[in-house]
């Protein structure tokens, strides 16, 4: 039978293996460059940075069928590496594994995450709102809804990341999972941390709460795809001002 130290022992294990194995998605934007910085400061192990491109494109025109348009990879490929090389320089002198790869970007990154058993997937916000990604396809919708990892989704933070942190917790293992991550990073960079437990409106009160925070940390209980749509962790994800991190 398990005990409840050996349980605690288990969630702090946990809490510290989520950043071991950190995969970016780059695509040259600022955003996508704030998305490398902060998991450069939260890497406790090998980061790499997925920049990908997609050639699936089509005109359509004159009452003719779709025809594939012909485009020159490799200036393509090129803007990607260049994108790629920024990022490195940007959370030097951390080594990096840099990838450049061909399809949707949220395609690429949930098939390296498969591939590599990454343990964390950060994206950058581009301001795209939950109801639009949702319908569009914005990589930070897709990741949040479908990788099966940790999945953080940075944002420009209002001071030194992370120097506020705020955790929700319902009393769930999830929870307790997300409690001892939150717990873990206000120890390591010095951070104050703020928790909330089975508040009501849990996604408004959090989102309220966070917006002078640096960092909001809530757990994921597994759902994926439709399922995860009403769920707080993915709310919050779009909603919050600050940079969120779902724990899987």
């Amino acid at each position: 039978m398990t005990t409840t130290f050996e349980q605690s022992l288990a969630t702090g294990r946990l809490a510290e293996s989520i950043f071991g194995h950190v995969l970016v998605g780059i695509d040259g934007s600022p955003e996508s460059l704030e998305a490398a910085r902060q998991a450069g400061k939260l890497a406790t192990g090998p980061v790499a940075l997925l920049a990908s491109y997609d050639l699936a494109q089509t005109v359509v025109g004159g009452g003719m069928m779709a025809a594939p348009v012909i485009v020159d990879e490799q200036p393509i490929r090129a803007e990607a590496q260049t994108a790629l090389a920024g990022a490195a320089e940007e959370i030097s002198p951390i080594p990096v594994n840099s990838i450049i790869a061909r399809g949707r970007p949220w395609v690429t990154l949930l098939d390296q995450i498969a591939a590599e058993h990454h343990t964390l997937a950060v994206v950058g916000s581009h301001g795209t709102g939950r109801a639009k990604g949702i319908v569009i396809g914005s990589t930070a919708t897709e990741i949040v809804h479908k990788a099966r990892c940790s999945v953080l989704v940075a944002r420009k933070p209002l001071k030194e990341f992370p120097s506020t942190i705020v955790v929700g917790l319902d009393g769930s293992p999830e929870s307790d999972v997300a409690e001892a991550v939150a717990g873990s990073l206000a120890k390591r960079f010095g951070a104050e941390l703020a928790r909330y437990e089975n508040v009501p409106h849990p996604t408004r009160m959090l989102v309220d709460v966070a917006v002078e925070a640096d960092l909001l940390v809530v757990g994921s209980r597994g759902l994926h795809g439709v399922k995860a749509l009403g769920s707080v962790s993915e709310r919050v994800a779009h909603e919050a001002k600050c940079s969120v991190l779902v724990v899987r």
